[in-house]
């Protein structure tokens, strides 16, 4: 089930009449759960089954790690936790990767290994719910909350249905605590809660699906024939498409929380408006950026070492946060381009970051999203051909002859949608889409949201699948 199909709208209505109305708060998070089970298994029911496991061996490590008298006692049930979830994660998503990697070095000298087959089906959210539960076993592991003795509460917030499958990733100590009393949406968080799902809705539907996708997939087709235009054209397009599809997801998430009574993190800040790689990642899915930095980067040392030691830790956080994102050597290359950038950017500003202002940090920003727009090629191109190939046509070495993607009729839509995502990050720096809405009036903000709805009742986006899904 996703946000942007006609079955939501009244799966979503049964469950906001239940939580408004006088059951007990119980019986509403039970409701809530079998909810949040059925959006989850509407995709494949059987990958339920993951799900639990990972919520049952966490709630039981957890108690059985607060209840040790021994440190390492307590290391072994937080080794279960992490061998248990990785292990699936590591299965279910990178066990054709790792056996056909191994099989290659293999025969690179001289030992013929034929990879067994791993016909296997990415259960959707697995990246994100496993990140969900391990933060909790880490966080009483480190003794900064306590092991939540009602499993169902823990269920609930491992499974809660609106960030399940794309996130934000909400850690057990902010999302926890919102399950000790009764939520129930009041008038304005169902105001603002619409609101927001509306224009997440747009953001996907219109923006990424109806006009972005289809030129990017004309631009990164893999046939060799992508020119200078063409090439930039169709990976300006791939991150407004991207931009607006996750952004999007997490405005619907948040819509969703929020009238039902729940506050989930802020995922976006405008990051095609960041000055500098530490900024954009301040800025870009700031549940996973502030994810790995807590429970990754910090852990290896962060910058408590020597600068060459902070470089290390730094590029190893960024290289398994690339490959976090898929089973694909692109998706390392991505990671270690951004840790490139950031090892680049900490020698050329030293250890202590300055601001730029004025002329200077809207250079900053153009050169931040240009070079960005290098690390998309990676993420979005089917293989590492079609890659270089795109990179080739954007540094000049393309076919001269125009291509379907700058000679289209959409490429000048395309181009004012991207321009406009970028003025308005950069107009936006500093603030939140709420904070534009609440000085906007009743009438503009009506007549904005219907203008949005009969975009998106005319889009020609269709249902896809949010791209986060594949993580």
């Amino acid at each position: 089930m996703v946000f942007n199909s006609l079955v939501f709208l009244p799966f979503f209505a049964v469950v906001a009449a239940f939580h408004h109305s006088n059951a007990s708060w119980t019986s509403k998070k039970v409701v809530l759960l079998i909810a949040s089970y059925a959006f989850y298994g509407a995709w494949n029911p059987p990958f339920l089954l993951l799900l639990w496991a990972s919520t049952v061996l966490d709630y039981y490590c957890a108690l059985a790690m607060e209840r040790s008298s021994t440190s390492r006692a307590r290391k072994v049930f937080m080794g279960l936790s992490l061998v248990g979830n990785l292990g699936m994660l590591g299965y279910f998503k990178y066990g054709h990767f790792i056996a056909e990697n191994v099989s290659h070095a293999l025969r690179a000298v001289g030992v013929e290994w034929t990879a067994p087959g791993f016909d296997l089906l990415l259960p959707v959210g697995i990246s994100f719910y496993t990140f969900h539960t391990l933060s909790y076993t880490l966080d009483v592991y480190r003794r900064e909350i306590a092991a939540r003795r009602s499993i169902l509460d823990f269920a609930v917030a491992v499974s809660f249905f609106p960030q399940l499958v794309a996130g934000p990733i909400m850690r057990a100590s902010a999302f926890l605590p919102q399950l000790d009393h009764e939520k129930r949406g009041s008038s304005a968080q169902w105001s603002n809660g619409l609101t927001l799902f509306i224009i997440g809705l747009f953001q996907k539907m219109v923006l990424a699906d109806g006009i972005l996708a289809p030129m990017v997939d004309v631009a990164y087709q893999p046939d060799g024939t992508h020119s200078f235009v063409d090439a930039w054209l169709g990976t300006f397009a791939f991150s407004g498409q991207i931009f607006f599809d996750f952004a999007g997801y997490s405005l619907c998430a948040l819509g969703v929380a929020r009238c039902l009574g729940f506050e989930l993190v802020d995922n976006f800040r405008q990051p095609y408006a960041a000055i500098g790689f530490s900024d954009f990642w301040r800025r870009w899915h700031i549940s996973l950026s502030t994810w790995l930095r807590d429970y990754l980067y910090i852990p290896l040392g962060g910058n408590r070492g020597s600068p060459r030691r902070t470089e290390i830790n730094l590029m190893l956080t960024m290289l398994i946060g690339g490959l976090w994102h898929g089973a694909s050597w692109s998706f390392v290359v991505w990671g270690g381009l951004h840790g490139a950038y950031l090892v680049i950017e900490r020698r050329v500003r030293g250890t202590r970051p300055t601001e730029s202002s004025g002329a200077t940090a809207l250079v900053a920003i153009l050169l931040t999203y240009l070079l960005t727009c290098f690390t998309w090629v990676f993420f979005r191109a089917s293989d590492f051909t079609t890659a270089w190939q795109m990179m080739s046509a954007m540094v000049g070495f393309g076919t001269q002859m125009p291509g379907q993607v700058s000679s289209s009729v959409r490429a000048a839509l395309c181009a004012i949608v991207v321009l406009a995502m970028i003025i308005g990050h950069i107009r936006m720096r500093g603030t939140h889409v709420e904070d534009v809405l609440v000085k906007m009036s009743p009438t503009t903000r009506g007549v904005m949201l219907g203008l949005m709805l009969i975009a998106i009742a005319i889009s020609g986006g269709g249902q896809r699948a949010f791209i986060y899904f594949q993580f």
